[in-house]
């Protein structure tokens, strides 16, 4: 048996992003705004830390994208079929992402950031500090795949 239990968003992303893209992530500011429920004090201490965890939700995918089954990433034969779980996109069974954008600065109920891949009208699940020691301990590996796909992710949009 499968366990259900239901989430609610703490707060909502304000501005960044318009929508959702594969590349050019970077160098964008957005607001994660606390929903007016939570005392102010939820907040003390938290712009102490450079970086925060945001839990969110693809609020603009369907549940029809979710895809459990393997296939090349972004649709790109180069690239090895690989899991649902070995993708980090809307295509996941509950459609949820952590992202790690660094906090600017926090003014009342809004979080100011930077390099949070969310857009505009998304609703965040959890927000935390980022912890170093939290963080994966030893050495990491990857594929070649992920480098290769991610080059221009973190880039800035493209000016028009």
């Amino acid at each position: 048996m499968t366990d259900v239990f239901e989430v609610r968003s703490i707060a909502t992303v304000v501005g960044g992003h318009i929508s959702p893209g594969d590349d050019f992530q970077g160098g964008v500011e957005s607001v994660i705004r606390l929903h007016g429920e939570f005392p102010l004090s939820t907040l003390q201490g938290l712009d102490e830390f450079s970086h925060v965890e945001v839990v969110w939700r693809f609020h603009l995918a369907s549940p029809g994208d979710v895809a459990l089954h393997a296939r090349s990433p972004r649709n790109n034969p180069a690239w090895p079929s690989t899991g649902t779980f070995a993708h980090r996109n809307h295509r996941r069974p509950n459609q949820l992402a952590v992202s790690h954008p660094r906090l600017l600065h926090i003014d009342g109920r809004d979080l100011h950031v930077t390099d949070l891949d969310a857009v505009d009208g998304t609703p965040v699940v959890d927000i935390s500090p980022w912890f170093v020691e939290m963080g994966p301990r030893g050495e990491t590996r990857q594929p070649s795949w992920p480098t290769e796909m991610l080059k221009n992710y973190w880039k800035s949009p493209p000016t028009a």
